[in-house]
């Protein structure tokens, strides 16, 4: 409620006042240095309160104002005033923070965070920057006591912040350290507009490597959908130009025949499929989590969202909460077609099925951080407000998509009748079996993506920024191409089996990209990265798996999506007595 309360205030003098807010100032108005927090250079996510090491605060102990957003919390961002005195094109000279004695203490902090790369984060205007707390040399340690800060100005907005770090002192016990610092302005031709450009890695993420696996994926596409077309085209012509023959035959040359194939299961294919109530909440939330990701992707394309602080996961919470109805609709009405008949209980998975995996998964970690004093430890106050968006938000929005989506599309309208009693499946080759088809399924859709998967995994586990969001738009839709067609065929081909059993396997062949998505982390974990530790191991493989187990979700609803359209195409086509 108090961090509530300033915010408010500080939106209200933000309108008056020159500051990072407005990123707006006159001169000799404050500029305001905020601690973040410090870790380990390979452990990203193992961070800890810039104040956890015995550095010491400046001088000034006031401060005009201060937030921070659920984002920033869900992310460890442990904003703490520095206390240095900065002002608007006021330069300092080196000046005197404090002096710090050292004891045993104190210098088993610093040689620990010395001998374990420890790096520390700060902002000014928002912008981030990064200093290194020491370094090794010949078995000893030492501290790093001074900071210069250089920073750009254009007009009235700060464009650009360095820091340099230097004079190194010896760590030993009962010595004192005078650490210092130094502010130096200089005008800057960079526009305002322009100044997180220094943070982008162009020659990473435009690399030629990602142009071309681009292309790669999509002469993939355009392949891949012509020789399914063409396949199912010919195909399907012959079934159908050899039933409409039978249909000629009389009972008894028809039972005489050899009748196989994906007609004869007409009476089955749209039984619903078991476990009913549970793959009506994955379908429904596959739907959310598909219209969140393409939301998130538009809105960081035009909104450059990775320049604002806890921007990204901002915007992903709140289209989450707002795409809740589109959950509610349609798992609501496929549960309802299907015949299900316990609506409330389907729609409480549905609205509850990725929040409890995620604030599981979360707790889980936050336990090891709470441990390990870390800053993703998540305050109980988070917690709180996290749920109360899940009770007063999610639940809702879900409970009215569901009651709509019942109300509007929740009648049968198959093409054909389901029989009273189910058809005995025949047995069939090893190769056509559900769990070949489905575990062969995800092979082609991860073969699309595992590039991207590449720059998407640096972004996030490395000191990488992620901007191009252009060109996972594109990889995000030839997925969802490859998917559809690659489920068409393996549904086609249980449907000539005879099994009619094909929407948990069509969901499942599509939703197997997870599993070789999470199999790739693995990889990525032990050779391309040298991350080490408990925390940041369970880290790690534990939103990995959430992450895939999202992606698959996805999959496997865009895969179903396109079957069902397939299946309820080519039965409409049949007439059948």
């Amino acid at each position: 409620m108090r961090k509530a309360v300033i915010t408010i205030v500080v939106l209200c003098l933000s309108a008056v006042l020159g500051d990072e807010h407005t990123h707006s100032y006159d001169e000799h108005d404050e500029v305001v240095l905020w601690m973040n927090t410090v870790g380990p250079y390979s452990n990203r996510q193992e961070t800890y309160a810039y104040f956890s090491l015995p550095f010491c605060v400046g001088t000034k102990t006031t401060i005009n104002h201060y937030h921070e957003t659920l984002s920033e919390a869900l992310q460890g961002v442990e904003l703490e005033f520095s206390g240095y005195e900065i002002e608007f094109k006021d330069d300092i000279s080196a000046t005197e923070i404090c002096m710090v004695e050292l004891n045993d203490e104190k210098v088993r902090a610093f040689a620990y965070a010395v001998k374990n790369d420890y790096w520390y984060q700060m902002y000014i205007d928002g912008l981030p920057i990064w200093g290194k707390v020491g370094e090794k040399e010949d078995k000893k340690y030492y501290i790093y006591t001074h900071k210069r800060f250089d920073i750009g100005y254009n007009n009235k907005r700060i464009v650009d912040v360095n820091i340099q770090t230097d004079k190194k002192e010896l760590l030993t016990p009962g010595a004192k350290i005078k650490f210092t610092y130094e502010v130096n302005w200089k005008p800057s031709s960079v526009k305002f507009e322009d100044r997180f450009d220094k943070y982008l890695d162009p020659t990473f993420f435009q690399h030629r490597i990602h142009w071309f696996s681009i292309f790669n994926s999509f002469m993939m596409v355009i392949f891949l959908v012509g020789l399914v077309s063409m396949i199912l085209m010919r195909t399907l012509r012959k079934d159908y130009q050899r039933y409409s023959k039978d249909e000629e035959m009389d009972d008894m040359e028809r039972d005489l025949g050899d009748e196989y194939g994906w007609k004869q299961v007409h009476g089955d294919v749209f039984r619903s499929p078991s476990h009913n109530m549970f793959f009506s909440a994955l379908v429904g939330t596959g739907y959310q989590l598909t219209t969140v990701v393409l939301c998130v992707i538009v809105f960081a394309i035009f909104g450059e969202l990775y320049t604002e602080r806890g921007s990204m996961l901002s915007t992903a919470i709140f289209a989450y909460a707002a795409t809740s109805p589109v959950n509610g609709y349609f798992g609501g009405s496929l549960y309802s077609r299907q015949g299900g008949k316990v609506w409330i209980k389907q729609m409480l998975v549905s609205a509850f099925l990725i929040p409890v995996c995620v604030c599981g998964t979360a707790f889980f970690i936050n336990f090891i951080a709470i441990y390990y004093h870390a800053s993703r430890a998540i305050p109980f106050g988070t917690m709180v407000a996290v749920t109360c968006i899940c009770i007063f938000v999610i639940l809702p929005l879900t409970l009215i998509g569901t009651v709509v989506g019942r109300n509007l599309d929740g009648q049968p309208d198959f093409p054909c009748r389901v029989n009273a009693v189910p058809r005995p499946i025949p047995e069939k080759k090893w190769f056509m079996e559900s769990y070949f088809i489905v575990l062969l399924g995800g092979v082609l859709p991860f073969g699309s993506i595992f590039i991207e998967m590449y720059f998407i995994f640096t972004s996030f586990w490395a000191y990488k920024i992620y901007y191009v969001y252009g060109f996972m738009l594109l990889v995000f839709l030839i997925l969802m191409i490859v998917v559809v067609c690659v489920t068409i065929v393996c549904t086609y081909f249980l449907l000539n089996a005879e099994d009619y059993r094909w929407q948990w396997t069509s969901f499942l062949s599509a939703a197997s990209t997870a599993i070789y998505v999470y199999i790739y982390s693995f990889y990525y974990f032990f050779f391309k990265t040298k991350m080490y530790g408990l925390f940041q191991t369970s880290f790690y493989f534990g939103y990995m798996a959430l992450f895939s187990g999202a992606l698959g979700i996805i999959c496997g609803t865009v895969g179903y999506i396109g079957t069902s359209i397939f299946v309820r195409k080519i039965y409409s086509n049949v007439k059948i007595d």
